[in-house]
């Protein structure tokens, strides 16, 4: 089947409201009804080497279910969650289900993000925080493995107690570069793919688990796949024919009124504050934007991306970088948080923030990407805290500030000097 003879009926995907002009209308069609796992028609070579890799890897991961009948697993998610991962852990969590194993999603961090807040609240999404207090008080003999989905363990503060528990590794399902040796009964990682919400969704079309439309459970899981692909490939403009596709899949089945319902969460007033300080801060050279805003709560950690989003539609602008320190009150942790987003194609965001800050004692990048964005994580360790006196913590920012421009800019510019000298 070609792909515009599934893009004949489609309803469309311009779910923002007014309050979001720059969203794209893209109307795209479901396929012809058809059996789930059914796939006919005229199709390219491409198609038939995803279908191929999808019932390969279906196959694989119903085995790898079949031999952990009965067990307690934990799916263990990046500590800030992003739609593609709450929303393809509730889809392992229900496929897994199916084999009477009971699944339980955990992040390390928090949501903070207003359309993840939404996106939880509105679905009923079963996601829970576990912070290292909390963890003390779970007995993870009780599980019997962990699943790492939407990350590969570089960006979760929880991977290091699960494997210190020693519970074994059961699947790792991503789109992200290879962080690493991975060591999981099942392994399905494809860069090549938009977002990991387009690998479950294919999933569920070889028959994984049968959507049914009166079922409202699997109606709000739809939606948040929905707006898993949605939010992964930019509403769509960066979506790839599998991923259109997977969206066809999807529209037998979403709440069109449920996503718009994410989609009109508002900003809060401190979001607005980082985006006008990254604004205030910012240097552009080479058509690159680079700003640091300083220190943020924990809570107001994805304020970052929403700001390099909003740097990066400025007039010659290709790339923007945003990052800060984050501070947990908590846990008396800091770490400095950035992102990257990019419209550039030549600029591979995976490559150019592991070439900026390399790697950990451990062999572990401090971050990656893929198209289009990227991100990374650097813990601060010793100088954490402290900031009560304000002279310190100013001259604390202006070191690491100064530290993290240097590496970016020696990209940006490596003929340049970043830093001058008086």
């Amino acid at each position: 089947m070609q792909l515009n003879s599934s893009l004949s009926q489609f309803e469309s995907l311009n779910l923002a409201n007014d309050s979001h002009p720059e969203d794209t209308d893209l109307d795209i069609e479901p396929l012809i009804r058809q059996p789930a796992n059914a796939i006919t028609g005229d199709v390219s070579v491409g198609q038939q080497r995803n279908h191929c890799l999808a019932h390969q890897k279906s196959e694989e991961l119903i085995q790898t279910l079949m031999g952990r009948r009965h067990e307690r697993h934990l799916i263990v998610l990046q500590d800030f969650p992003d739609p593609d991962a709450l929303s393809s852990a509730w889809t392992y969590q229900l496929i897994a289900q199916q084999y009477d194993i009971k699944c339980e999603i955990i992040y390390g961090g928090t949501l903070s993000h207003q359309e993840n807040i939404a996106l939880v609240k509105l679905t009923g999404l079963p996601a829970q925080r576990w912070t290292p207090p909390t963890l003390k008080t779970k007995d993870l003999s009780s599980y019997h493995g962990f699943v790492l989905i939407d990350n590969q363990g570089t960006t979760s503060q929880l991977l290091s107690a699960v494997v210190q528990a020693k519970l074994p590794l059961i699947a790792v399902i991503d789109h992200h570069s290879l962080q690493g040796e991975l060591k999981a009964e099942f392994t399905d990682i494809r860069p090549s793919v938009r977002a990991t919400a387009t690998i479950f969704t294919q999933y569920l079309q070889t028959g994984l688990l049968t959507l049914d439309n009166s079922n409202s459970q699997h109606i709000k899981c739809a939606t948040a796949l929905m707006h898993g692909l949605r939010s992964d490939t930019n509403r769509l403009m960066q979506a790839q024919e599998e991923d259109f596709m997977a969206a066809a899949y999807l529209s037998r089945f979403y709440d069109a009124q449920l996503l718009n319902a994410v989609l009109q969460a508002n900003r809060s007033k401190r979001v607005m504050d980082v985006i006008e300080r990254s604004l205030k801060n910012r240097i552009v050279q080479n058509n690159f934007s680079i700003a640091g805003v300083g220190y943020l709560r924990y809570d107001d950690r994805d304020a970052i991306p929403q700001a390099a989003d909003f740097l990066v539609t400025e007039e010659n602008v290709h790339t923007a970088v945003v990052y800060g320190i984050v501070h947990d009150e908590d846990d008396e942790l800091e770490v400095i948080i950035g992102s990257l987003r990019t419209s550039k194609l030549t600029l591979d965001p995976d490559e150019f923030i592991k070439e900026a800050f390399g790697q950990d004692s451990s062999g572990r990048f401090f971050g990656g990407g893929r198209t289009s964005a990227g991100g990374f994580e650097i813990p601060m360790g010793f100088l954490s805290g402290g900031n009560e006196n304000s002279a310190y913590a100013r001259m604390k920012w202006e070191v690491y500030d100064s530290q993290i421009k240097q590496k970016l800019l020696r990209l940006v510019n490596p003929k340049d000097n970043p830093i001058q000298s008086e």
